[in-house]
């Protein structure tokens, strides 16, 4: 049986519970390159949220759990190859989602893998959507910034190599923050 799924919550919490979630962070230049263009089309959450491919998406845990979330974590990295990465374009989940985003073009099965790896043991939890790897650029906007957003990286381009995951945390100030980067063990292919 999965963990709940719940949204982040941005108060303070007094009841022993934290969310969480794991991602692959956008390096430099790109991940704030691609901050920049989401403030540039109005998201609010452009500064709060670092740009990411969500591998666990927002989970309420309690405290108590987290070394052991930790651990696992440990373990999925250690036995993870570092792959490349290519973002290319833009799509969007509209008219399920106001969402417009940049595709994940290479790299999208060791993503997939990588993340059903974390899916599993303390971190096991079922999904509200198909996993569908991808960088959002705007986020709840009105339909013509979703509009700007969506055309004006149409022609985006970028490449990295992954070569580690971050356990976030969902500050009481909204801002996600990176607790632990877990570096992959095993040597490139």
């Amino acid at each position: 049986m999965g963990l709940p799924i719940q949204p982040p919550l941005a108060e303070d919490r007094s009841d022993g519970l934290i969310t969480i979630g794991v991602a692959i962070e956008v390096p430099e230049p790109f991940g704030p390159e691609l901050q920049a263009w989401r403030a540039d089309f109005g998201d609010p959450s452009a500064w709060l949220i670092p740009a990411h491919v969500t591998l666990l998406p927002p989970t309420v845990v309690t405290h108590a759990a987290v070394e052991e979330i930790e651990e696992h974590l440990v373990k999925v990295a250690t036995g993870t190859r570092s792959f490349p990465v290519r973002l290319s374009g833009t799509d969007s989940f509209r008219p399920v989602s106001p969402v417009v985003y940049v595709r994940v073009v290479d790299g999208v099965q060791p993503c997939d893998e990588l993340q059903r790896r974390i899916r599993t043991g303390p971190l096991a939890r079922d999904l509200p959507f198909p996993f569908h790897p991808h960088v959002t650029v705007a986020h709840e906007l009105e339909p013509a910034a979703l509009d700007r957003a969506q055309q004006a990286l149409h022609g985006y381009a970028a490449d990295f190599l992954v070569d580690s995951v971050g356990l976030y945390e969902h500050g009481p100030d909204g801002k996600w923050r990176n607790r632990i980067r877990f570096d992959f063990g095993l040597d490139s292919a």
